[in-house]
């Protein structure tokens, strides 16, 4: 049995969407399921749209998603030569003939077919009879033809949807190279994937109705077939196909809303691919497990919840040395300074049940990353009342008298203010929380007291008290 070859084939017209992302990712996994290649081939063709800026965007996010391939990228706008020696090579068979119909004929036989309700399809008014070689025109522009079979019937041996049968006369006779002499989309698809050897074209079912035509390229050039697997495609919740306006839709958004790769790999692969009941895999599971057989043939719903809900099964169970490290981009991002990686751990403990993406966890994070904070004036209002002045002095006290500071030190300290007041937890705990964080929202407050360290938690409670002390002047 041959080595299995598989390979992904972006166009690089934007960035590396969700779909596109998923056909990378089961393309590898089958590769290396199999102890194969994965090949990744840019196919940039489309001078006007494909940009060094969106090539550069996918190899990113390829790299992002641990996506590793084996041989390229290749560049299809590099191999022009070799695509112009293939178009030779079926001129010269008699399975390819030069065109000269101008685009204002062309255009009057599809405005005719239209008014016949015929399909627009070429009517092969230059194509020769059987067997004849033709001879180039000089002189003339001229585009080349494959020479389709007209009759019979082109069949798509689908590892995933099975066999699925097209008609040859519904198939006209492509253009495989244009009037300037650059070859066409299918024409280098297919060329490539020969010279290449893929042996397995894992691809969107979108591209299903490319694949009689690349068939017959194929048996054109005496090759024999790869296997076809065409992937249901990913659909939005109100099951129209995945756009913008169902959430971001690029590997590269999802990666600077701070979603980590393990869950973008995760979620992707079981849009469309199952293996029993289980949600959660590692990366060496999933290329242990990973076959066709389990492909579903319906559309993938994505669903932004379940997709959070992946990312925050990661936020949770990463090592804290790891997450420390992951979150300093998104830290940057938002101005602060970047604090010490043991203390990011201590802060990253206390906000991680509580935010589903590291931007989340970094939202969450602002009154432990600022120096100064901003009180949300009707919680102030509400809690900052004169009865609490003698507690909150009496906890400045305690905590300043302490030299070893962290969470069970602080909780004696708080828990003695609390006896010797006569009061309930919540009743100093929520003037401290809005006295520290600005809001009445936070983690425990012994661990924000022993995160924020002694100096900043005695400067804000200082501060709490002057505004206390300011309010009541004013009443």
């Amino acid at each position: 049995m041959p080595q299995i070859r598989t390979r992904f084939a972006p166009s690089p017209t934007g960035y590396l969407h969700i779909g596109g992302a998923r056909t990378a990712l089961f393309n590898y996994l089958f590769a290396r399921h199999h102890g194969g290649k994965f090949i990744l081939r840019i196919e940039d063709t489309d001078r006007e749209r494909s940009t060094p800026e969106a090539i550069q965007a996918i190899l990113d996010a390829m790299s992002w998603l641990g996506l590793d391939y084996d041989e390229g990228p290749f560049y299809q706008t590099e191999r022009y030569p070799f695509y112009k020696q293939s178009v030779q090579q079926l001129l010269a068979k008699g399975k390819a003939y030069p065109c000269t119909c101008t685009p204002e004929e062309l255009n009057a036989k599809r405005q005719l077919a239209q008014k016949e309700k015929r399909k627009p399809a070429y009517d092969g008014t230059c194509r020769p009879p059987d067997g004849v070689v033709p001879v180039l025109p000089t002189g003339k522009p001229y585009v080349v033809r494959f020479r389709s079979p007209n009759e019979g019937s082109t069949v798509v041996r689908d590892l995933i949807k099975g066999d699925v049968v097209f008609d040859n006369r519904e198939l006209d006779d492509l253009i495989i190279a244009r009037s300037d002499g650059t070859p066409t989309y299918n024409f280098c698809v297919v060329v490539d994937d020969i010279d290449m050897r893929i042996t397995h074209i894992i691809r969107g079912d979108d591209h299903l109705s490319n694949t009689p035509r690349q068939i017959q390229l194929y048996d054109a050039f005496g090759y024999e077939l790869p296997q076809f697997a065409h992937v249901p495609l990913i659909l939005g919740t109100d099951k129209a196909r995945l756009s913008k306006r169902h959430g971001a839709t690029s590997v590269t958004a999802y990666r600077d809303m701070g979603y980590f790769p393990e869950a973008v790999v995760n979620y992707l692969v079981r849009l469309a691919w199952s293996h029993g009941d289980q949600e959660i895999f590692t990366r060496e599971e999933l290329i242990e497990k990973f076959t066709l057989d389990t492909v579903g043939k319906s559309a993938g719903v994505f669903n932004p919840e379940k997709f959070l809900w992946v990312n925050f099964h990661y936020l949770k169970s990463k090592p804290l040395s790891e997450l420390a490290g992951e979150i300093v981009p998104f830290i940057k991002a938002k101005g602060y300074r970047i604090p010490d990686k043991k203390w990011l751990e201590k802060m990253i403990a206390t906000l991680r049940e509580r935010a589903k993406t590291l931007t989340e966890l970094v939202d969450a994070a602002g009154y432990y990353l600022a120096d100064e904070i901003s009180l949300d004036e009707k919680a102030a209002k509400k809690f900052f009342t004169q009865d609490m002045i003698a507690p909150i002095q009496r906890l400045i006290e305690r905590l300043s008298a302490l030299d070893n500071f962290n969470e069970s030190t602080v909780e004696l300290a708080f828990t003695s203010v609390l006896e010797e007041h006569g009061l309930q937890m919540g009743n100093l705990a929520q003037p401290v929380r809005v006295a520290l964080t600005g809001g009445t929202v936070s983690p425990g407050i012994h661990d924000v007291i022993a995160v924020l360290g002694k100096e900043r938690a005695l400067r804000r409670l200082q501060n709490a008290l002057d505004y206390i002390r300011q309010l009541d002047s004013n009443r």
